[in-house]
């Protein structure tokens, strides 16, 4: 039955009158007064329809029999909280009787109709009846709202319990090799081959807790619809191949084999090429983490019309019937195998599933159950062929800044170049300055606002790594007060900083830093920069 259906029988009166003649009357009556109504033949006939619904009753006290009434008595009983079914009873003269008397105290919501009756009474009262009964109906919506909306917190409640305990176990997993390490080194730290064993053990373990903040990262940006795209025209079979090159790795370590169909003729799309990449990427690892070792994986992409279809296919050891509708929904976790365990939050399809939509994509995901492996199915829409334009031609060498200009000599590179360092984490402020020494650069440290302040027109640095977080004088009113004082107008700022969104970034930029870095500091590309800015001002000082 469908709903329209349903609910055309939930608002309909039920007749149970005592000869056809009042029932022809009280049917054309009622269609006059575009009330939809029922005849029910008996007492049975009254329960089987009221199983099927109804609005109210209109029964005549002759029809109630005492097996009619005590069939309907029992039905009201059972019925549930919300429901109190009206029972217009049509009494003979004098309402006094004993079995009205019974009727009334056996079936609850009874109006008493005394005849004769006038026309007017009896419509008015059917309509008020359904427009109580209305009312009832609109409660059991409400609280089957509120039913629905509590299993719905109760399973995100449970979701973020079982997130936090992962998140607990996962952050622990990286950390107990760390604090080895590190005890190892405190017992013995004079073998050479055992301090480089050591360092690469716990520099691979801090990159996996990257990782994981990432993670996190890009699951408040998901929850909070952060996310933006930067589109460029690009070639999603050339995305393909780089995906599967930086997974190779994880792909050979698992001795999986791989097999390629992909087109030979590029499928261009307009598309973010860091968001794609991310979308591709955690597919072939979702492949990785559920599949069979030494298993295999295929990939496939193709154009069907207008679009362009991509396919990742493992082996594995599938999807459960549960757990197929929420394989993309945020910290959610294929259960598997009991004896294998996998890494990760339960966000990479999550951010998938975005991530295409953002695109104007879908993607699904397929399986016939355990051990049957999976398929991810993406589906991007097709660029737009637009006429090629020529790349701006290169300049020329002689055309280049500053090509004309001899390097600065090894006299002028060596001038010491002052960096200042301002965190309050002591440690990361100690250990940053550490590797910038080995630079040869000079260093200062500070570890708040005002001492970052005091010691700026001490040790007049070139350039200042600031954090942000500081109690006190944050880095942004440091930022501040530096850039608005004339004698520190050639300053570098340079944010280091756990707060890297769009906006902690354009705060930066409107507060006057130069430069932002996120924590964990990259810092080839930190050293890189400030070498750079090193060079600028031995050439700045040759000129």
């Amino acid at each position: 039955m469908n709903g329209i259906a349903s609910q055309g029988l939930r608002r309909r009166v039920l007749l149970l009158l005592p000869t056809s003649r009042d029932v022809d009357i009280t049917l054309e009556l009622l269609e006059r007064s575009g009330i939809a109504a029922c005849v029910c033949a008996d007492g049975l006939d009254l329960l089987r329809e009221l199983t099927c619904g109804a609005g109210a009753l209109l029964v005549a006290e002759e029809c109630l029999g005492e097996g009619t009434q005590g069939l309907l008595a029992r039905y009201i009983e059972t019925q549930p909280r919300w429901s109190d079914l009206p029972v217009v009873l049509l009494t003979r003269g004098g309402a006094n009787s004993l079995d009205v008397g019974d009727a009334v105290a056996m079936l609850g919501n009874v109006t008493l109709l005394e005849r004769p009756l006038r026309v007017t009474a009896l419509v008015s009262t059917l309509h008020s009846a359904l427009r109580a009964r209305n009312r009832q109906y609109e409660i059991q919506t409400h609280l089957q709202e509120l039913e629905t909306a509590r299993d719905g917190e109760m399973i995100a409640a449970r979701r973020k319990d079982e997130f936090l305990a992962m998140l607990a176990h996962e952050l622990r997993n990286p950390l107990a090799p760390i604090r080895n390490a590190l005890h190892v080194l405190a017992v013995d730290d004079t073998d050479v081959e055992l301090r480089q064993e050591m360092r690469a053990m716990m520099g691979r373990q801090v990159d996996h807790m990257v990782r994981l903040v990432d993670d996190l990262l890009e699951a408040s940006r998901l929850s909070r619809g952060m996310i933006t795209l930067h589109r460029e025209p690009l070639d999603l079979c050339e995305a393909v191949h780089a995906a599967i090159e930086l997974n190779r790795p994880a792909i050979e370590g698992q001795q999986y084999s791989i097999s390629l169909d992909v087109c030979e003729h590029g499928l261009m799309v307009d598309a973010d090429p860091v968001r794609i990449a991310q979308v591709f990427g955690n597919l072939l690892n979702n492949a990785v983490k559920y599949g069979r070792p030494r298993g295999n994986i295929t990939v496939r992409a193709h154009r069907e019309a207008d679009t362009a279809v991509v396919e990742v296919v493992d082996d594995g050891i599938g999807i459960s019937s549960a757990d197929l509708p929420h394989v993309f929904d945020l910290f959610v976790e294929g259960q598997g195998d009991s004896d294998r365990m996998h890494e990760g939050l339960g966000i990479g399809l999550a951010l998938v599933r975005t991530l295409v939509q953002l695109h104007g994509g879908t993607v699904t995901a397929t399986s016939a159950g355990k051990d049957t492996g999976a398929t991810f199915q993406v589906r991007l829409p097709l660029a737009q062929v637009r006429a090629a334009t020529a790349p701006p031609c290169a300049p020329e060498p002689s055309s280049l800044p500053f090509a004309e200009t001899e390097t600065a000599s090894a006299g002028e590179s060596a001038m010491p170049y002052r960096v200042l360092v301002v965190d309050d984490n002591t440690d990361a402020a100690t250990s940053l300055a550490m590797v910038l020494r080995m630079r040869g650069l000079e260093l200062c440290i500070a570890h708040d606002g005002a001492e970052a302040l005091e010691q700026t027109e001490v040790f007049r640095p070139h350039a200042v790594l600031l954090d942000i977080g500081m109690p006190g004088l944050d880095g942004y009113e440091v930022a501040r007060r530096l850039r608005h004082d004339p004698a520190h107008a050639g300053i570098v700022l340079i944010a280091i900083t756990g707060w890297s969104r769009l906006q902690d970034r354009q705060r930066g930029r409107a507060a006057g830093f130069d430069h932002h870095f996120r924590k964990p500091v990259d810092l080839p590309r930190l050293c890189e920069l400030l070498e750079d800015l090193r060079s600028e001002d031995a050439l700045a000082r040759a000129v």
